[in-house]
């Protein structure tokens, strides 16, 4: 059964993969940057800052560096443990997909640390502001989508890669989201 959910993975990804086209990979490259989403952390700030005041803001960027953290060392110790080839380096692949970025990165790519990072980013402000700003919520999942989707375009994850990442994130970014109602609780800030 692992098997043939493998198997299809790949076939969805190549399916998906596929569909780009050289108009659309500048785009894309964009969207996989992380320092393309610098201005939207900016926004956040902003927002974070003008609702909560910048003593509260202060935990709250402790507690979004600690998610982070959080993610990117479990996409790395489940890289590692689960051994799974990224698309780039698996030799069954060759020329059957569209690698767009000039570098593949490292040799596993199970789970995505991209989409779990966005959607750990999009869950943890989507409870934060979903009251205060529910147009900025809607933003912030739809983003989170994109960045996981841009894995798969530019050829660097399969779609159970994104999948497993984005379920991380979203677990993730609940959890801090409750541990950080929980610090500012303790602290009376």
């Amino acid at each position: 059964m692992w098997e043939e959910l493998l198997h299809i993975d790949k076939e969805v990804f190549i399916f998906l993969n596929n569909l780009g086209s050289p108009a659309w990979d500048d785009f894309w490259m964009i969207m996989t940057n992380k320092w393309s989403s610098i201005p939207l952390y900016l926004l956040l700030l902003f927002f974070s800052a003008r609702t909560l005041g910048w003593k509260k803001t202060l935990l709250l960027l402790v507690s979004i560096a600690l998610l982070i953290t959080v993610c990117d060392q479990l996409a790395n110790f489940f890289k590692l443990g689960v051994g799974r080839l990224r698309p780039c380096h698996d030799p069954e692949l060759d020329s059957l997909f569209r690698l767009v970025k000039s570098s593949c990165g490292g040799k596993y790519g199970y789970f995505s640390a991209h989409a779990a990072n966005s959607f750990a980013l999009a869950v943890f402000f989507t409870h934060f502001f979903r009251s205060t700003y529910p147009l900025l919520s809607r933003v912030l999942i739809l983003w989170a989508v994109v960045v996981s989707y841009s894995r798969i375009y530019i050829g660097v994850h399969f779609p159970l890669d994104v999948l497993s990442g984005a379920f991380v994130g979203l677990l993730m970014g609940w959890l801090f989201f409750r541990l950080y109602i929980f610090a500012l609780d303790r602290t009376r800030l």
